[in-house]
């Protein structure tokens, strides 16, 4: 009885580490893809390294956010017209929170369809 509790402690830490490790590689992902959107955009430009990542976070928070209490998932081209949508006020959302994040209206919807191609054609989910 105390081996098996104690080998459902390391599966649930197992669990826990992997989490972190996806979280991690998510992040990583949305960075490579909004780097690549705001360099292919006009009227839409990042700072630095440190408002790319903060960023990343960010977008990922709002999109968990939003799907947690909305159910809408903000894949600009898996979820037609609301995902898209929900990824325009992501991006644009973004820059009100992240200092270095500069994205006009246009540039966000402009940035929804790149991030939804880059998306396609990268593996792995950023948005």
């Amino acid at each position: 009885m105390e081996n098996n509790n104690r080998n459902r402690e390391r599966e649930n830490s197992t669990d826990n580490d992997f989490s972190i490790g996806e979280m991690l590689l998510r992040v990583l992902i949305t960075a490579i893809v909004v780097a690549i959107a705001a360099f292919l955009t006009p009227g839409f430009t990042i700072d630095g390294l440190w408002s790319l990542l903060l960023a990343a976070v960010v977008i990922g928070v709002l999109d968990y956010l939003i799907q947690k209490f909305t159910g809408v998932n903000a894949t600009p081209f898996g979820r037609g017209i609301s995902g898209f949508l929900v990824a325009v006020i992501i991006l644009y959302a973004t820059k009100f929170i992240v200092p270095g994040f500069n994205i006009s209206l246009w540039g966000a919807i402009i940035g929804a369809i790149v991030i939804g191609v880059v998306d396609a054609i990268m593996p792995g989910r950023a948005m």
